[in-house]
């Protein structure tokens, strides 16, 4: 950040609390930690990375402590299925800003999508553009699909930046991962152009709920 020369009121910076940090039940302690290692005096979203098992809720508890303490902006949660965030609901005073969740077209996550936006909690997804070849069977991958490809057509655009704009035609923040420059400025070239009712259902068709990474119900790390 300060290599970038970018005022570091300009930059929107996330970091999230690990699960051993959780199981641990020293949330403070590591919060505190990051800070150090970030050289900051705040950040500006503190996410709960997964939901640990008997945990999660005392650890969300531990992040409206920071967050009223000013030293993280807003706070939130990650790979949370309803079942969780009804749990902290519970117990809540303050509402998750967001839930980053998986969400791609072999995963849409609608229901999820519509929960939370009921309870004015942000859908973030990662993993948009789903796997690779890498990670799915050739017909599954995305940037390969063919209805997303004469999506893209039409609008002179990749698969990429059609299903990043299928994110955000839902009402959903994407956060593609990149570290190649043309690829980072394609991703954000998605706001000339809108995709239609039908376009949107046609991406949705593709849902099989398949994720991935793991199901946050069931997890070993």
């Amino acid at each position: 950040m300060k290599e970038s020369g970018v005022p570091r009121e300009e930059i929107f910076l996330t970091t999230k609390l690990w699960n051993e940090v959780q199981r641990t039940g020293d949330p403070e302690a590591a919060f505190a930690q990051s800070l150090k290692d970030l050289d900051t005096d705040y950040v500006d979203l503190y996410l709960i990375h997964w939901p640990v098992k008997g945990r999660y809720v005392d650890s969300w508890l531990a992040l409206e402590k920071i967050y009223k303490s000013g030293r993280a902006k807003a706070i939130g949660i990650s790979n949370f299925h309803e079942h969780h965030i009804e749990d902290i609901k519970k117990v809540w005073s303050v509402v998750p800003a967001l839930n980053q969740i998986e969400l791609h077209p072999r995963l849409a996550q609608k229901p999820l999508v519509d929960f939370c936006k009921k309870l004015d909690i942000i859908p973030e997804s990662w993993s948009p553009l789903g796997g690779t070849t890498g990670t799915w069977n050739v017909q599954d991958n995305m940037l390969e699909n063919e209805v997303i490809k004469s999506i893209g057509d039409k609008y002179g655009k990749s698969t990429a930046q059609v299903i990043l704009r299928w994110n955000i035609d839902r009402g959903i923040v994407a956060i593609p991962k990149s570290v190649t420059p043309s690829r980072i400025r394609d991703n954000i070239n998605i706001f000339d152009f809108a995709l239609t009712t039908d376009e949107i259902a046609a991406i949705d068709a593709l849902d099989k709920a398949q994720r991935v990474g793991p199901n946050p119900d069931d997890f070993n790390f």
